[in-house]
């Protein structure tokens, strides 16, 4: 095979945190898949099985225009779902294609057992360096920790920002200036400067602003092309959006057998996935006063639909609107733009009659 080059699935911010290991950790070439397009979707879904959730799609789309774009070395990575099969599907399904690829799959490896991350890493590199794997590693972790602190404070002020695209002009730089960072010093000097740019920007925040939570499954709820720009087009109508739903919080800082206590009297069992987050993140919000939830998942995602009925349960009893978001192929912006629209008239007028 000729020089190695890498790519992995495009996943909201982090692959910033994803080259930083691929480049300074193997020192091979990364390869970024063009961003996410109805393309992307297209390629995917053509040669996807049908009735697959449409993560699987957007990531076997990208992967083949990373392909087109030169990577030669795929990587997958495992879950707690069907994404765990992902791996050997795309790799059967890219073979069939005539991709001649090597496909690195990360849910041969198990979190219990550091070293088999190694091992998967050495079919990348046979060459590779554990101490020099390693602290990329670290580093990316630190990373991801800097890029979620950022965004969640985005998060709750970008719909009140006096400059339209303040936000979102100095997010893009700090991802940039990220992909610089060769050390946890630096990185910790990017994370002061930019919080600090970010709390200079000039908003208008009113003194009871609307606050909604955002629950569901774990690519969509994340990936915002999947869910149609929903956190954007929440906060153009001034919304305070908390989104616990990150890798951070889900992978870094997993507190499950504290979550499974909290949510004994709505579930008493693990439905898989993200289900036991969104149940706890749900009643947390509902008992915090929020004015409303939106639950999003992809078309299909079994674990997201058991949680539903508890969802509904969980709204009767704290009397908080929710309103669910399921997204596949055929989802258009017009529907759902209409749908988020009729939400906030809803919530604004529930929200006026209180304070009347």
């Amino acid at each position: 095979m000729s020089k190695v080059k890498v790519n992995f699935p495009r996943f909201g911010s982090y692959n910033v945190a994803v080259r930083h290991i691929i480049v300074n950790g193997l020192g091979v070439d990364y390869v970024d898949a063009p961003p996410i397009t109805k393309k992307t979707l297209e390629i995917g879904a053509k040669y996807s099985p049908d009735f697959v959730c449409t993560p699987f799609k957007y990531q076997l789309g990208g992967y083949i225009e990373a392909i087109e774009a030169g990577a030669n070395t795929l990587i997958q990575v495992g879950g707690a779902c069907r994404l765990n099969y992902y791996g050997e599907l795309h790799e059967q399904i890219l073979k069939d294609l005539g991709y001649e690829v090597r496909f690195v799959n990360m849910a041969n490896a198990d979190f219990s057992k550091p070293l088999t991350f190694y091992e998967e890493f050495k079919k990348i590199k046979p060459s590779v360096n554990l101490k020099k794997i390693t602290s990329a590693v670290l580093l990316a972790v630190k990373m991801v920790e800097v890029i979620d602190k950022v965004e969640d404070y985005i998060r709750e002020n970008v719909g009140f920002e006096v400059v339209d695209g303040s936000f979102e002009k100095l997010h893009k730089e700090f991802l940039e200036d990220l992909k610089e960072v060769n050390d946890k010093k630096e990185l910790n000097l990017i994370a002061k400067l930019y919080m600090s740019k970010l709390k200079r920007v000039e908003t208008n925040k009113p003194k009871n602003p609307l606050r909604v939570g955002i629950v569901g499954e774990y690519y969509t709820i994340m990936d915002e092309y999947s869910n149609h720009y929903m956190e954007k087009e929440l906060a153009k109508k001034g919304i305070i959006i908390e989104r616990w739903m990150n890798v951070s919080n889900s992978i870094f800082h997993n507190y499950v057998k504290e979550i499974k206590q909290s949510i004994k009297n709505y579930a008493k069992y693990d439905m898989g996935a993200t289900s036991m987050y969104t149940i706890k993140k749900a009643l947390d919000y509902a008992k915090d006063n929020f004015d409303g939830i939106i639950h999003v998942k992809s078309f299909g995602c079994t674990p997201e639909i058991d949680t539903m009925p508890v969802l509904e349960r969980i709204s009767e009893d704290y009397k908080i609107p929710i309103i669910y978001f399921s997204f596949d192929t055929q989802t258009s912006d017009v529907g759902i733009n209409t749908r988020i629209e009729a939400f906030y008239d809803m919530i604004m007028m529930r929200k006026e009659k209180k304070i009347k």
